[in-house]
């Protein structure tokens, strides 16, 4: 449906260079990265606002490179929500259909019925100057959902809301997605929003996409150790030597299924990390013992910081395994996991 092909600009600190991205038609994908990183410059020339300094952009293969925005039919929602304070929020999801001459019959029963889908058509009479952060946003919505555009770019949307707004409006804009079938594409620096809205993800760093992949495959294996630290992943460690199944960690030895000579990084996730205070009879391939260095809450869940010489780890552990295992500063435990949860950059 969309494809960026070697799209390169330098806008102050902003730089994007050579970037490919194709978006498939209906799909939800969310362009995921770092504050200051440019998504935003790069939602804004998919749109028109800017020009890019090389490469194209092209939708249903029609080079619209050049197009103005008014010619693209994309509609964009910020962060800000860019409302007319002016307006009653009847006339404000009305704008853009107004601006297509579209007649006031069928353009009051498109607001009525965008709405009722986003529970806002008590408000329909109301000045958006008195609405709420998430009332406002689902009005942003409506006028930019109004003209049934063929790409809906979201810049940040749910940044401005409070924590327990932002769980129902995720909710909200996955069935909207469903409901519409309209192409989303929805730049965020939160991981929860790729994790619950996306049907793919693209990992955006230092201005290039740097993995494409679903959810369940990013999170399960990133890319690279850059990718995986920006996602906050645990026990990502520099290897100082590999071969074949063997990674050397410092004074360490780990086994690892998929090591061989090319291996920089491996990475554990904490949930393969299992501790006991005696050998844990088992076919994995790596134990040894470690010492507790510390532990804080992780959810439903306790992080547990683990040294074994100069090899630091955290694995999660239950309140209640943390208990029978009578956790504390400088106890002694055995940590055991698999040469398979070993994963290697």
């Amino acid at each position: 449906m969309l494809e960026l092909r070697s799209l390169s600009k330098q806008l102050g600190l902003f730089t994007i260079a050579d970037l490919n991205l194709r978006l498939n038609h209906g799909e939800y994908f969310v362009l995921l990265g770092p504050s200051g990183v440019g998504k935003t410059v790069l939602i804004e020339m998919v749109a028109g606002f800017i020009t890019p300094d090389a490469g194209r952009i092209l939708c249903e293969g029609q080079d619209i490179t050049n197009s103005p925005p008014e010619a693209r039919d994309f509609a964009v929602v910020y962060q800000d929500y860019a409302l007319f304070p002016h307006l009653a929020v009847a006339a404000n999801i009305a704008y853009g259909l107004r601006a297509r001459g579209v007649q006031s019959k069928q353009a009051a029963a498109r607001v009525r019925a965008l709405a009722e889908k986003l529970n806002i058509a008590a408000l329909l009479n109301r000045r958006v100057g008195g609405l709420s952060g998430g009332e406002q946003q689902r009005v942003a919505l409506a006028r930019a959902l109004a003209p049934r555009p063929r790409l809906l770019l979201l810049d940040e949307p749910l940044a401005a809301v409070d924590i327990g707004l932002r769980a129902r409006l995720r909710h909200e804009l996955r069935c909207i997605h469903q409901q519409t079938g309209t192409t989303f594409l929805h730049v965020t620096h939160d991981p929860d929003d790729a994790l619950y809205l996306a049907d793919r993800v693209g990992v955006m760093l230092e201005g290039s996409i740097r993995q494409v992949a679903t959810p369940q495959e990013l999170f399960r294996a990133p890319s690279d150790a850059a990718v995986a630290e920006f996602l906050g992943m645990r026990n990502i460690m520099t290897v100082d030597s590999a071969s074949e199944g063997v990674c050397q960690v410092g004074r360490v030895e780990i086994h690892a299924a998929l090591a061989d000579e090319s291996t920089s990084y491996v990475w554990i996730k904490p949930e393969e990390i299992l501790l006991s205070r005696q050998p844990f009879d088992s076919s994995a391939r790596n134990q040894f013992r470690c010492v507790v260095a510390g532990w804080e809450n992780s959810g439903p869940l306790l992080a547990v910081r683990i040294s074994s010489g100069d090899l630091t780890l955290t694995a999660l552990v239950t309140y209640e395994s943390f208990s029978e295992l009578g956790i504390d500063a400088g106890t002694e435990l055995y940590c055991t996991f698999k040469s398979s949860a070993v994963h290697c950059f």
